[in-house]
Formats: structure tokens, sequence, C-alpha cells
């Protein structure tokens, strides 16, 4: 805010320089409905207030916590003070909770499986390779 309480308001690579969201996933989530659409100076540039900013960060974190942006846009009713409770949205989050750890547990595996891979390995100069020979095996059915 200036001293005169006017909000200022920043153009599109202000707001993504200070949100760190790329300028064309802000048009975007303008296309998309996450924002709302900005006014603009002299029919021209897009204007960003400290509010769209605000908006634009709390995209932004959700999306790297791994929110879908479906999810995204239900917490965002709530912000509007839309239906969404707050209940939901603890509900929301503890559902996203249960999928990272299952993430987790898939990644796990991928460690182990690409650890184990690795340790066939027996750094050779022969032309076969253990690791290649384990992603080339084939692990479904033919068809027919």
């Amino acid at each position: 805010m200036t001293a005169d309480t006017r909000q200022q308001v920043v153009p599109i690579g202000a707001a993504s320089k200070a949100t760190g969201v790329n300028i064309e996933t802000i048009r975007y989530y303008e296309r998309i409905g996450l924002m709302p659409p900005p006014p603009r100076r002299s029919g021209k540039y897009r204007q960003y207030d400290h509010e769209m900013i605000k908006r634009l960060a709390f995209i932004r974190r959700c999306r790297r916590l791994g929110f879908s942006l479906v999810e995204i846009r239900e917490f965002l009713r709530f912000v509007d003070g839309g239906d969404l409770s707050c209940a939901e949205v603890k509900d929301r989050t503890v559902a996203h909770i249960q999928e990272v750890r299952d993430k987790i547990r898939d990644l796990r595996t991928v460690e182990r499986v690409l650890s184990d891979m690795a340790a066939q390995c027996d750094d050779g100069a022969v032309p076969g390779c253990p690791i290649i020979d384990a992603l080339y095996t084939v692990d479904v059915e033919p068809p027919g």
C-alpha cells in the first residue's frame, strides 16, 4: 500500500517474480478460473494487486504440496467465502496426506528396485549390462 492508501498494483512480470509462478501459468490460471481476470491498464496490461498476488502464492504453495487444481479450486471456494467448510478442507487434507504416504511408499519401492539393479552391475566393459537387461525384461503377457 502506498502512503495515500491507494492499493499498489504491479504488471504480470512483477507478479510472476513475486510469487515464483511462471507468466504463462498465471494466464492459464486466469483462463481456467482459479484467478479472476485482472484489471488492465489502458485496456492492455494486466495489473495485479496485493490480494491477487496472495492468491497466486496460495495456488503455488498448494501445487508444491501436491494438491490438484480441482482440490485448489475447492480450497479457493473456502477462501472466497463459499459453501466449503473448514471441516471439509481438513477432510481433503487428511485424504491428501494418505496419497502422499502412498507415493512415499511407492518411491521407496522404486529406490529399492533401482538400488538392486545398480548392485547387479560390476562396472565391466562387456557389452551386456544387467541394468539394461532388467529394464528390458517384459513383465506382461504377450497379446493374443
